[in-house]
């Protein structure tokens, strides 16, 4: 019979949570009493057919190594990532490195960028420059909505296009469906002084539930690299 909580009653009171504290409890148990181990019938979870208790548990420790396989799997499946990644970064800042002319390094900032990380799409806009560059395509006049905007982000933006100012920026703006839009700042303290933006015709590229540390670190060596343009030339 069973009692008011569903524990199953068994002879003069005694209930299975009751067998169960006393196995645990005394560890010689089975030691004394073996030819117990070999009567004990469980059910297969393979089927219907009735297993020992020892096949039972290597049934459970088969699957349990089957699930260590796959945890391992995974770990070196997100190491072999995390290497490719940091090779791309590398890569992309070594390039920035290697430009000796300021005037070149927007261009080379967003190519190598495109070619590295598989970017359908990527523009950047930079303002409050030395009087050297105002002429130049990245220098083109953004409005002061844009600028408030860029400054107000404390991370990198990610979602579906909104028809965003900055969507006009890219080759073809009427194809992105996903876009990221990354503050760029120099660390003086006085604000962003540009806008880097990513775009895809896949909605899922840039979903606004992605991590943006990745993102983040991108601003930071961009907007670093690009501070020399703040500077007389």
């Amino acid at each position: 019979m069973s009692n008011a909580s569903g524990t199953t009653q068994g002879v003069q009171g005694i209930t299975e949570d009751d067998i169960a504290n006393f196995l645990a409890a005394t560890p010689g148990f089975f030691e004394r009493h073996a030819e117990l181990l070999a009567t004990i019938q469980l059910t297969s979870p393979h089927g219907q057919r009735a297993v020992s208790l020892q096949e039972r548990q290597m049934e459970m420790l088969r699957e349990r190594i089957k699930g260590l396989e796959r945890k391992i799997v995974e770990m070196i499946r997100h190491g072999q990532e995390n290497v490719s990644i940091a090779d791309r970064l590398h890569a992309w800042t070594r390039s920035l490195l290697l430009i000796a002319n300021p005037r070149l390094l927007p261009g080379v900032l967003v190519d190598e960028l495109r070619g590295q990380f598989l970017i359908p799409q990527a523009a950047l806009r930079l303002w409050s420059l030395a009087t050297t560059y105002e002429e130049e395509g990245f220098a083109a006049p953004v409005s002061e909505d844009l600028k408030t905007f860029t400054g107000s982000l404390t991370q990198p933006y990610c979602g579906l296009n909104a028809g965003f100012e900055a969507t006009g920026w890219l080759a073809a703006p009427e194809t992105v469906a996903s876009m990221a839009m990354i503050p760029l700042r120099d660390g003086r303290g006085d604000g962003a002084f540009g806008l880097l933006v990513l775009g895809s015709p896949d909605p899922t590229r840039y979903a606004a539930d992605m991590g943006t540390e990745f993102l983040a670190r991108i601003g930071e060596l961009a907007g670093a690299a690009l501070s020399r343009l703040r500077l007389a030339e």
